[in-house]
């Protein structure tokens, strides 16, 4: 089970209820953080999130609302003796940044730390998963970033139990394609299915891009920054930064299952405008809120 939960949905400063961008996602055990901003270690304790497990750190770009939290948080992962190496992406050319954000205090760190610059293409592979980056348009070079569940072969139960393959002969029809059973040749495709993995895709500071629809193309969930609405249209532009249309046009073109608008503009009180403008366009729609749990 993939679980994605909303730690900081607010975009360039805090808002009441709103802390700065960070989403954490959750799958057999381990910990991916997509951005850590102001507070995220505060978030994680409120919502239940165990900072321990972190495994990697994905940061679409080297502001500081979207980085200033990793500081913070390698300092307490020392002081609780992790042993365990900690790779934190960002964009190619960045990488610095991080370094320097990392060694102003000279805290104590006891296990590794990989900082990797990244442009596009697979950077993480795990079990059964694999994370990877493609490239959005901001002020600076940022990333936006597509986490992907293997596809599986599942077998149809009660096709296999008539034709009475069980055992050692699933791992040998799943390796050959085909097996013997009796007298019968029994394909792969005749009891199985190939079901796709789960496909969840972050792209926050942007301006609409063809490459996050690529990237996005059939998605479980689509996180898309929505900083504005298309009153300030020329403000996202100056910013390089979308309006809850354009979020939801890209949506609609990559024909995603779900798109939760994030990295909100603190002049936004209530979700209404942006609901109201998304829906235009795409109507499985939602704005994120801290706290918000979602299962892929």
């Amino acid at each position: 089970m993939t679980e994605v939960t909303i730690l900081g949905s607010s975009g360039s400063s805090p808002a009441k209820g709103r802390h700065m961008p960070c989403v954490a996602l959750r799958r057999e055990g381990e910990l991916f953080l997509f951005d850590c901003g102001e507070a995220t270690q505060m978030q994680m304790l409120e919502y239940g999130i165990n900072s321990y497990k972190v495994r990697a750190i994905f940061v679409s770009h080297a502001h500081s609302d979207h980085i200033i939290g990793i500081a913070g948080l390698i300092r307490t992962l020392a002081m609780n003796n992790r042993k365990e190496s900690l790779r934190i992406f960002v964009p190619k050319g960045e990488e610095g940044i991080i370094k320097n954000l990392l060694s102003f205090d000279r805290a104590m760190i006891g296990y590794a730390i990989e900082i990797v610059g990244v442009g596009s293409g697979i950077i993480y592979k795990g079990k059964g998963f694999s994370v990877s980056a493609f490239r959005l348009k901001h002020t600076i070079d940022s990333c936006g970033y597509v986490f992907k569940e293997d596809d599986r072969i599942k077998f149809i139960k009660g096709k296999c139990r008539s034709l009475g393959i069980k055992g050692e002969a699933f791992k040998e029809l799943e390796k050959k394609g085909k097996i013997k059973i009796g007298k019968k040749t029994v394909s792969l495709s005749r009891v199985s299915f190939l079901q796709k993995g789960k496909k969840v895709v972050y792209a926050v500071d942007t301006r609409p891009m063809a490459s996050t629809i690529k990237a996005a193309m059939g998605a479980d969930l689509l996180m898309h920054e929505s900083s504005y609405t298309e009153q300030q249209r020329d403000l996202a532009i100056e910013r390089r930064h979308s309006t809850a249309l354009e979020a939801a046009k890209i949506a609609r073109k990559a024909g995603v299952k779900r798109l939760v608008l994030i990295h909100i503009s603190t002049r936004y009180k209530t979700a209404d405008p942006l609901i109201k403008e998304a829906c235009k366009e795409f109507k499985n729609v939602e704005v994120a809120k801290d706290g918000d749990r979602i299962i892929v």
